[in-house]
């Protein structure tokens, strides 16, 4: 433990925690459903027939579900349990991924797709508030950076593999979906459910959506709850045009696409592990969400007006590193305030403010982008967008933490 300790901090010990161990096995999985696709998208125009524009559609297609049925899933775990709930996601989410390697249908993959956002919307939230269960304070805040440290490392391998694979045949990067069906067969044996996650006293005894609306009324929760799409809308902003970026104006291949996924993803993944760290250093969660927010503007910006892939390459580790901190303070931060027994709830309506952000942000561009290229080009009317986005998003989230103050993250 002494280079973790010296790495993450005193509380790197948190993995010893065989409970936990389970739940970073989920996270090897639950990022792949975007990231994965990311570097294909400028491929998949030609395999299913449709513009730039459309294709957007297929990263959509994933996260729309979760607007809806985040909350109702995180109800349905502080309910019933983790544990069935994440088995599930797990294996429809690895089962309609396989699925998408055998169709060129651009329907038939929005429907799957679709379906895999089903299947995710009881994987992420799920290992948060899992996580949330198990550990407090800055031991918890250390346990949600490394789970995600551990979804930033599946990011750097997964979309360099992708694009690798999509230059053999378009449909093999879609096999790598199959690892959500071992990993659904081990969280279905190992895990086991913890005591604040399985107690008779703080369990809600129904799908207690009254008290969810209380919560969620609180001044304080809410414009963390609008905070959280920031992160969200910078990331998928990047991952929808970034190989649009990468192919189209700046003349590389899908695997260049790839590899700046990958290391924009151990860029967030390093980010992360210093959330603990953080926490401790500050008064205050302000300061680093501040700082974090506006150094992923910054680099998505970089990103935007990259004149060679070097550029865009550091824009892109910019962009990781800061989205790896917000996300994770604010998923860690939404984990605490949560009264225990709207834990799940809480955090999924955190997720679902999330994946809101991730599915409006593609299809928003996507007719910014239509509008613009008749007009400016299309080379100006994609770098315009994503300019634009990253300016936006600094805007709205710098206003939610000064107004919200989210303090040291205690209930």
């Amino acid at each position: 433990m002494g280079l973790a300790a010296r790495f993450v901090g005193d509380d790197a010990d948190v993995v010893s925690d065989p409970r936990f161990r389970v739940l970073l096995l989920g996270s090897v999985v639950s990022p792949m459903g975007a990231a994965l696709v990311s570097p294909l998208l400028d491929t998949l125009t030609g395999v299913y027939g449709v513009g730039e524009a459309r294709i957007g559609l297929v990263m959509a297609a994933f996260t729309a579900p979760a607007i809806v049925a985040i909350p109702l899933v995180g109800l349905a775990s502080d309910r019933y349990g983790r544990k069935p709930i994440l088995t599930s996601g797990l294996a429809l989410f690895g089962a309609a991924g396989v699925g998408l390697a055998f169709t060129a249908d651009f329907r038939t993959t929005v429907a799957l797709r679709l379906l895999q956002g089903v299947g995710y919307t009881g994987i992420a939230p799920i290992l948060i508030a899992a996580t949330g269960d198990l550990f407090a304070g800055d031991r918890e805040a250390t346990a949600q950076g490394l789970r995600f440290t551990t979804v930033g490392l599946s990011l750097a391998v997964f979309p360099v593999l992708a694009g690798l694979l999509v230059s053999l045949a378009w449909q093999y990067p879609f096999y790598l979906f199959a690892l959500g069906l071992p990993a659904a067969a081990v969280v279905h044996v190992h895990f086991e459910e913890s005591a604040a996650d399985a107690g008779d006293d703080e369990r809600a005894t129904g799908l207690d959506l009254r008290g969810l609306a209380g919560v969620v009324r609180d001044p304080r929760i809410g414009l963390v709850l609008v905070g959280r799409t920031v992160p969200s809308v910078l990331w998928f902003g990047f991952l929808t045009y970034n190989s649009i970026v990468v192919v189209r104006l700046l003349g590389g291949t899908p695997g260049a696409a790839g590899t700046l996924v990958g290391l924009t993803s151990v860029a967030s993944s390093v980010g992360g592990t210093q959330v603990g760290r953080l926490t401790a250093a500050f008064d205050t969660r302000r300061t680093p969400l501040l700082v974090g927010t506006a150094v992923s503007g910054v680099g998505l910006a970089a990103v935007a007006l990259a004149p060679s892939l070097p550029v865009a390459g550091v824009g892109s580790l910019v962009v990781g590193a800061g989205f790896g901190v917000v996300l994770t303070l604010y998923r860690s931060t939404i984990s605490t305030l949560a009264p225990p027994r709207h834990r799940g709830s809480l955090v999924s309506v955190g997720e679902s403010a999330g994946r809101t952000g991730s599915t409006l942000a593609p299809v928003v561009m996507g007719g910014l982008v239509a509008f613009a290229t008749p007009r400016y080009g299309f080379g100006v009317a994609v770098r315009g967008t994503l300019l634009a986005v990253a300016v936006g998003s600094v805007v709205v989230g710098t206003a939610c933490v000064l107004l919200a103050d989210p303090g040291d993250g205690d209930h």
